[in-house]
């Protein structure tokens, strides 16, 4: 019997509710294909951060290692300065395990009701493959609060490590300003263009839309440009296109069916990944994986912590339950995330157990035991 070890990171705010619903279902199609799953959970977060000011040293990082794959619920806390759970836990996982995919199915599920007229289930279904690693996310930039200003940045990644030395003179009565710096590197660019294409190729897709604003922000983009062009012809059969962003996002709302595959830079992918979220009728829908092929990936619902409806029990787990599926997926279990998906599209079909967002009133655990009878149900039909 195959055996997976999992590091759960349950998070803040509503991210111990849906991760305990993820853990569920995926513990009952563990059952049904035969495979064992290990939980072991980890505290990173805010409280654990306003009790020990720690957010991930080196030493967790190493720990985190040992494990097939990360379970994240949510981090996020009022109480905290916005910004220093997400760099020190997510983009530190991230960047320390080179998850250089951001994936993100967006499909309007049957038995959803879209935001988009006349649109069904037949036409909204395309994948957001986002670049995560690189572009203006890198976490690097400064305010300058005096005419003269010297800094000193670094950027370290698996790919390269760069240092900028800036000399910053202000030659006007500005008194105050901010920068921030984009990376494009062609390895980058060229490993995430061919992780798309061979995607599309697992998935029966056969076009990826590339994103971009090439057309203002010429030296990072063109870059990125030239790097895809080099990795095309080793998949002929797949066509590609170019789109710039802001284009895209008009076309996702007039003619979502026109896309399959949408690879973007780290900043687009993440605009339009949310944007993608509102076709499926909630952002509770939507799952990620953040993803290294040959390491450890770390697999999350893209919605955020949502504070104020901690405890209530009233959140849609469905986006977690789903990213539980693509970290089955990720890890071989083709079946598995086959029937953890189907659970979830015959839940909705049925319409009898749903949240709130979707015009229901069950509670975030009715669902997760709803999705968790569905496996079996379909895991005993041969499904």
């Amino acid at each position: 019997m195959k055996k997976y070890k999992i590091a759960v990171i349950p998070g803040d705010g509503i991210g111990p509710e849906v991760i305990q619903e993820g853990v569920k279902v995926l513990d009952t199609v563990s059952e049904v294909i035969g495979i064992t799953l290990e939980w072991e959970y980890f505290p990173f977060g805010a409280e654990y951060y306003l009790t020990t000011r720690k957010l991930l040293s080196e030493e967790d990082l190493k720990t985190l290692e040992s494990f097939d794959a990360i379970y994240l619920g949510a981090v996020g806390d009022p109480r905290i300065k916005p910004g220093i759970l997400e760099k020190g836990i997510v983009l530190a996982i991230r960047f320390y395990f080179d998850q250089y995919i951001n994936l993100r199915p967006i499909k309007l599920l049957p038995g959803v009701r879209g935001i988009l007229k006349n649109k069904t289930s037949e036409d909204i279904d395309f994948v957001i493959i986002r670049e995560n690693t690189e572009d203006f996310y890198i976490g690097i930039g400064g305010q300058v609060k005096h005419r003269k200003t010297k800094e000193e940045l670094e950027v370290v990644r698996q790919l390269y490590k760069v240092k900028f030395d800036l000399d910053v003179d202000i030659s006007s009565d500005t008194t105050e300003l901010a920068y921030q710096i984009g990376i494009i590197s062609k390895e980058g660019a060229k490993r995430t263009a061919k992780y798309s294409f061979e995607y599309a190729l697992r998935d029966n897709r056969s076009k990826v839309t590339f994103v971009d604003k090439a057309n203002v922000l010429t030296h990072i983009y063109s870059l990125w440009r030239k790097s895809i062009e080099e990795v095309v012809a080793e998949y002929p059969s797949i066509s590609y296109e170019f789109e710039f962003a802001d284009a895209m996002a008009m076309h996702l709302v007039r003619a979502p069916e026109r896309y399959q595959i949408i690879t973007a830079p780290n900043l687009f992918g993440d605009i339009l990944s949310d944007l993608g979220g509102a076709l499926m009728g909630s952002l509770g829908l939507v799952p990620g994986g953040n993803i290294n092929p040959e390491g450890v990936s770390m697999f999350e619902p893209i919605h955020g912590s949502a504070p104020k409806y901690k405890g209530k029990f009233i959140v849609n787990p469905i986006a977690t339950i789903w990213a539980g599926a693509l970290m089955l997926r990720e890890l071989g279990e083709e079946r598995g995330y086959k029937l953890v998906l189907n659970a979830i599209v015959e839940v909705l079909k049925e319409g009898k157990v749903k949240t709130y967002d979707l015009g229901g009133n069950n509670k975030t655990y009715e669902v997760g035991d709803e999705i968790a009878r569905k496996v079996k149900e379909l895991g005993l039909d041969g499904s």
